[in-house]
């Protein structure tokens, strides 16, 4: 743990990162949104709509669709990390129109092969440590601009993986379940030039990852990272030909903030983290951190991001992302580029490098990609052969 002497003044620490289990569940797994700065709650929705926000898929323009991605992770360092990801969507309903929708998804973590050490840094045996998790989810437009979902998940987590009994721990694969829960927005606005599609406004409220905690030993259990999220985005059509995108989105991690404790050498130490319920846990966040409101203010992150469209088939993307030095430092400038093609669309992301050492972005320096399938194009298509 770190500590910070104070010299019997009461000075506080000045990092009081927040920590859960099953990290990966907050890794961004769309290149499209990678590319904006992380922003997707509240962006026209694709397939991707299951991670984000699982309301916007009862509002999306296609019936359906399938999105595939491929994130390195710690590229600069090691080359068997990574995330994999599958998300894909169905709408239905009556014969006037497609009001609700099914979806699922599956992220893989892989963290590569691992040499364990214990305290003495002595062997402690190899493992392939790998983490998973599955989602299925239901949405509803509830009328013409509003749509509710709500999405189910499983988490398996064996990072302990070859392990064993370490330190006299009997270590064991974790598992939890979980919800996600979504509400969605959008409102086309008036335009002068009926000939074009007009310009709207987006907005959505997503929390996800709401779940029980999660245990790799018998004296131990870890929050998940429960988070929420509020978003919205403007969507300006310049012409029939350019549209130009604006979003924002704000997170919160709905999890207890860490608490420093003085010793008996007047220095700040980190404690194990308090136990307390998954209720307690989501609702005390808003008002437990030790600095009050300003460090509760430091605990919101934010992305912004930019799309460009021409028309309907080309997208350059720019975004950044911002969390407090304090509670975690994450600070990075993405750019992403998109086309599609009839049923074909293909995305990539790039997160610039910045930061060094521990501050350094594990995506930094690395070129994601997602692959989508519209098969609604691909029906239509067909029927016009």
């Amino acid at each position: 743990a770190q500590t910070t002497n104070t010299g019997g003044q009461g000075v506080g620490p000045h990092f009081t990162t927040i920590t859960t289990a099953v990290p990966f569940m907050r890794i961004s797994p769309d290149a499209r949104s990678g590319g904006m700065g992380d922003v997707g709650i509240a962006i026209d929705p694709d397939a991707n709509a299951q991670y984000w926000n699982v309301s916007k898929l009862a509002m999306a323009e296609k019936d359906a669709g399938i999105s595939i991605t491929y994130t390195p992770w710690l590229k600069d360092l090691v080359p068997d990390i990574f995330l994999a990801y599958i998300a894909g969507y169905l709408k239905f309903g009556n014969s006037e129109e497609k009001n609700q929708a099914v979806s699922f998804s599956m992220r893989y973590f892989n963290l590569g092969d691992i040499n364990y050490t214990d305290f003495n840094a002595a062997p402690a045996g190899t493992g392939k440590p790998r983490e998973v998790a599955f989602d299925l989810g239901y949405s509803r437009k509830l009328s013409e601009v509003f749509s509710i979902g709500i999405s189910g998940k499983f988490i398996h987590s064996n990072i302990i993986n070859g392990a064993g009994n370490s330190n006299g721990v009997n270590y064991k694969p974790g598992n939890s379940f979980g919800v996600d829960l979504g509400a969605f927005y959008t409102k086309k606005l008036k335009t002068k030039d009926e000939s074009i599609e007009p310009s709207s406004i987006n907005a959505g409220l997503a929390i996800t990852n709401l779940g029980s905690k999660i245990s790799y030993s018998n004296d131990r259990k870890d929050f998940i990272p429960t988070n929420l999220g509020i978003g919205v985005a403007y969507n300006y059509v310049i012409d029939e030909y350019n549209k130009l995108t604006f979003a924002v989105d704000v997170n919160k991690l709905l999890v207890p903030s860490p608490k420093w404790s003085l010793d008996t050498n007047d220095q700040y130490v980190f404690p194990v983290p308090e136990e307390k319920s998954l209720i307690s846990g989501v609702l005390g966040s808003f008002g437990d951190a030790t600095g009050g409101g300003s460090e509760e203010l430091k605990e919101v992150m934010f992305g912004i991001g930019a799309e460009f469209t021409y028309q309907k088939q080309f997208f350059a993307r720019a975004g950044y992302f911002y969390e407090s030095k304090q509670k975690g430092d994450r600070r990075f400038l993405s750019l992403g580029l998109g086309v599609k093609y009839n049923v074909f669309g293909l995305n990539f992301a790039y997160l610039v490098p910045s930061g060094a050492g521990v501050t350094r972005n594990p995506l930094s320096n690395t070129l994601r990609f997602s692959l989508l399938f519209d098969f609604e194009d691909f029906a239509e298509i067909s029927n016009s052969k």
